[in-house]
């Protein structure tokens, strides 16, 4: 097995969050096996020597992504603990932007399988969709990088340790439900009255800072129109 990446942003005991994870099929094209994939190599053997020369070395990680998903969920990711911008590392295509973060992937393998559980160090590797031309992921899912680790490959099901202050997942779904309930009887208590302050393009906003005075911050997690279209269903069901 190659050595662990190196990592000069260790995850505080604190911090650190575990989530269950899906491993599922990707394009292909970071490793360089889709058939139809234009870099050959793989787009990581490619990118790598160029994060090396600016400071980042993944020399211990495997020219591959591992494709984890939450079903249901959606990343937020910020403040990377490296930063790249707009990088020309193929003529194919205009440079790109990328960001990573440290992460830890930990796995038990089936029980019929004779190989160890374990743990490792990793990155999130992210191109920023607004610079990236093709292959997008999902929101429920997070590219990472790895050593490889053939007690991995026979693991479904996988565990991602990340640090909770800068990657965080949120459950749209649960969100919006938690957030209509919260409306429920404050709309039948005042009727039409209650949307009064919430209309026209300052809409948003105001139901943000509404929520926020009302010691509801984890509903500010849901986007605006998210948001707005929470507080029509409860005009319409409760009025």
């Amino acid at each position: 097995m190659a050595a662990a990446p190196a990592d000069p942003h260790p995850i505080p005991a604190a911090a650190l969050r575990w989530h269950r994870c899906q491993r599922v099929r990707g394009h292909g094209v970071a490793s360089g096996t889709a058939a139809d994939s234009p870099y050959p190599a793989g787009t990581i053997a490619l990118q790598a020597p160029h994060f090396a020369r600016l400071g980042l070395d993944l020399s211990g990680c495997h020219p591959g992504t591992l494709n984890l998903r939450v079903a249901g969920g959606r990343w937020q990711l910020r403040q990377p603990a490296w930063h790249v911008e707009h990088l020309a590392w193929t003529p194919l295509h205009p440079p790109e932007t990328f960001s990573f973060w440290p992460c830890l992937l930990r796995w038990s393998p089936p029980t019929a399988a004779p190989l160890p559980a374990g743990t490792v160090a990793g990155w999130i590797y992210r191109p920023d969709p607004a610079t990236k031309e093709r292959h997008h992921q999902p929101e429920d899912q997070l590219e990472v990088l790895t050593p490889w680790i053939e007690a991995v490959q026979q693991c479904a099901v996988l565990e991602l340790g990340v640090d909770s202050r800068r990657c965080r997942l949120i459950e749209p779904a649960r969100l919006r439900s938690r957030l209509l309930e919260f409306l429920k009887f404050r709309v039948l208590a005042a009727q039409e009255s209650f949307f009064s302050g919430f209309e026209g393009e300052a809409a948003a906003p105001a139901l943000r800072r509404w929520l926020a005075s009302q010691g509801c911050a984890d509903l500010l997690d849901l986007e605006d129109a998210e948001l707005l279209a929470v507080l029509d269903t409860a005009r319409q069901l409760y009025t």
